[in-house]
Formats: C-alpha cells, structure tokens, sequence
C-alpha cells in the first residue's frame, strides 16, 4: 500500500483514509478512482493532488478525442471540392460529447470540494462563469494550500463546531 503525505494540521490516521477525507500526496490512478467513487459529492473536501490529477487526466482524454476528431474531420472532407465525404467524424465527437456530459457534474463536485479545503465556500465555483477571469480565478484558489478551517466542509462537522455565540446585547 503507497504512502500518502498527511494534512499537517490533522493527527495521521491508521489505515487507509475513507472516502470523507481528502487523500493527501493521492497518485494519479487513486485520485481518478477517488473521483469516481465520489461522483456527486459537493460535500467534504480534495486535496490538491486529488484535484490537479483529475485535471491533467481530463486534459489528457479531451486532448486524444479532439486530435481524433480533427483527424477523422480532415479524412472526411474532399481536398477538391470541400464537401464531405464521409460522417466518420461523428464517432469521435460523441465520444467527446459523452465524457463532457459524464463528467460534468463530477468535476463541479470535484471543484467545490477543493474550494472546501482551502477554507472557501463552495459557492464561489460560481466565478467560473465570469468569462475569461473566472476560470483563472477558480486555478488560482485551487493551488491554494489545505486550511485547517476547511474541516467544517466535512460530514458530521455540524456536530463537532459549535455555532458562533449570539452578540450580548449592548447597553
């Protein structure tokens, strides 16, 4: 069993870490696993490794299924006239269409998760829309380190945090 790098705010646990944890140090095959396994999941928390393998795994699939698409899109069209001579480019472009619709609501869960661990809401994946910037901003707060504040994400943190206590009342 690989060793994991822990959270150097939380006490190191025996075992492997359960699905409610963020995996620290995660490698690329346990941070795509993880992503599956926890595929609606807005709550909790993502380390930075389980995020940025993610990442540079969808990277990957989208990058191989665009070249695909070109290439079938290039063979399909006649050097002559333009037209098209065959629909063969569709295959990859489904291909394409399917894993952008599978992995959609995941890699928002994924995303909000990783806000959690760096201490932010959730809510601020929303600055994703702003066009241009807002990808940006949403790279910039997932390189941001682990906070230890992001526990109160986790499941069953409502028990373990008590509310802020109510303002006295000024004279």
């Amino acid at each position: 069993m690989p060793q994991y790098a822990q959270n150097p705010y939380v006490q190191a646990p025996s075992g492997p870490v359960p699905l409610s944890q963020p995996l620290y140090g995660a490698s690329f095959g346990a941070a795509i696993k993880r992503f599956f396994q926890k595929y609606a999941t807005f709550s909790g928390r993502a380390s930075r490794s389980e995020y940025w393998w993610y990442t540079l795994f969808q990277f990957i699939v989208i990058t191989v299924l665009y070249i695909g698409l070109m290439i079938a899109l290039t063979a399909s069209i006649d050097p002559v006239t333009g037209d098209l001579k065959s629909t063969s480019f569709m295959i990859p472009m489904v291909l394409l269409v399917i894993f952008g619709l599978a992995t959609l609501v995941p890699g928002l869960a994924l995303t909000v998760r990783r806000l959690h661990d760096g201490g932010f809401s959730g809510w601020l994946v929303l600055v994703a829309l702003v066009p241009g910037l807002g990808a940006l901003a949403i790279a910039v707060l997932a390189l941001m380190p682990s906070k230890p504040e992001g526990a109160r994400f986790d499941a069953g943190a409502q028990q373990q945090y008590a509310p802020y206590p109510p303002a006295s009342p000024q004279a």
